[in-house]
């Protein structure tokens, strides 16, 4: 069970502590419910480049002063950004833990977006593209949400396309933080061996005299779904193919069950059915899994795997097969045994990394209002039933709903 202290100041920011006394080491971060789904068309990859933006400099700090500020005492500063998230956080020893909170605070609060440093920052992302276009097995994973979502924004590449971030100015930047941050949308978590008590006088420095920012965010709703085929030939020498489609958003009640659907399907354990039926039988792929990722009103399903190109429609039948079996065959007593207590290890291995749980924190309250307990998820866990899971397979993995995209070897 998390047990975890919270605190809401008046300005709507939520403070999260969990005290760990058995680590020296401080994680620590701002996350908002803001991210690549709250662009508008003329946006697309503005949060992800204000993500990087916020380190180039603040009211009171040069870029120099932001990158050495935490690594001369040893810490890590980083940041990342997702659909619906963007994440700002510190690692580091828990002696100089105000000095990460003050940093945080300053560059998610008072970044300046100084033009100098965007165009060098500018080239920065446009490299990044190129890198991505240049790993097809990333790449397929940010085209395949277009072909699931189409031109809604969760659709759209995080990084944004090379038009989009070649035309952004400071403007741009401080518009879409004005039009999404809100107060009561963020939390500061953290995890340390600090007692609350002591966080909390930090809190009252730094979050405290922040000026609130409330009021509705329009936030875009998903459309209908419908199911696509598309094939795509490259200059690469594997070919690549993800399978899958929509899913369960974040509070519906399937949600976990699916969670186990998806770990006994393709999950990270070398048990898992395509695992062992595609890449131990058969010997066809080096990798092949399957993912969940829920949203706050949708959810995404897909299963990837790369192969030769002449293996392609083998693999795609073999993949076929099992999710066929899914469909037509309950679990037996003893596998929903096996698959219960997997998942229940794995979500509790996932607890003991402290990094992971202080994102944990922050990400359920935003989205649940609350941090489940793993007493709870366990519980949710040892009622799935089989002719559950045999239904959530019948209505999410069919053919019918299921979308393709393949990158195929071009010709020689």
């Amino acid at each position: 069970m998390i047990d975890y202290d919270i605190h809401e100041y008046p300005n709507g920011i939520r403070l999260l502590h969990k005290q760990v006394l058995h680590t020296k080491i401080a994680h620590c971060g701002f996350l908002l419910d803001v991210g690549s789904r709250d662009e508008g068309p003329h946006q697309q990859g503005l949060a992800h480049f204000w993500e990087h933006m916020a380190f180039k400099g603040t009211h009171k700090r040069k870029s120099f002063h932001i990158l050495n500020r935490l690594e001369t005492v040893g810490g890590e500063l980083n940041a990342y950004t997702t659909k619906e998230k963007i994440c700002f956080y510190a690692t580091l020893l828990s002696t100089h833990f105000e000095r990460a909170f003050e940093l945080l605070t300053d560059l998610t609060f008072n970044s300046t977006f100084p033009g100098r440093e965007l165009e060098k920052e500018r080239g920065v992302i446009l490299e990044e593209m190129s890198m991505y276009q240049d790993a097809p097995e990333d790449a397929i994973i940010d085209d395949f949400d277009t072909v699931v979502f189409g031109e809604h924004p969760l659709g759209v590449n995080i990084l944004g396309t090379r038009e989009s971030v070649s035309s952004f100015s400071s403007n741009d930047f401080h518009a879409f933080y004005s039009e999404n941050v809100r107060t009561d949308r963020l939390v500061f978590s953290s995890v340390s061996n600090l007692p609350f008590k002591e966080v909390k006088r930090l809190a009252d420095k730094f979050l405290a005299p922040l000026p609130a920012r409330l009021g509705p965010r329009a936030r875009r709703g998903v459309g209908t779904y419908a199911r696509k085929m598309q094939l795509e030939s490259r200059p690469i020498s594997q070919a690549h193919c993800l399978v899958g489609g929509t899913a369960y958003p974040l509070a519906d009640a399937r949600r976990i069950p699916f969670f186990m659907l998806n770990n006994i399907l393709g999950g990270p354990g070398m048990n898992s059915r395509l695992n062992l039926a595609v890449r131990e039988k058969y010997g066809l792929v080096y990798t092949i899994d399957s993912t969940y990722s829920p949203y706050t009103d949708t959810g995404l399903f897909g299963i990837y795997f790369g192969t030769e190109g002449k293996q392609v429609k083998r693999t795609l039948g073999l993949v076929q097969k099992e999710l066929k079996l899914l469909r037509d065959k309950a679990l037996t007593t003893t596998q929903l045994h096996v698959a219960k207590n997997q998942l229940m290890g794995q979500l509790a291995m996932s607890e003991e990394s402290n990094s992971g749980l202080m994102q944990l924190l922050g990400k359920s309250t935003l989205d649940l209002g609350r941090v489940e307990p793993l007493s709870e998820i366990f519980g949710q866990i040892e009622h799935v039933t089989a002719a559950l899971l045999r239904d959530m397979a019948n209505e999410l993995l069919t053919e019918e709903h299921l979308s393709v995209l393949q990158y195929l070897p071009e010709e020689k």
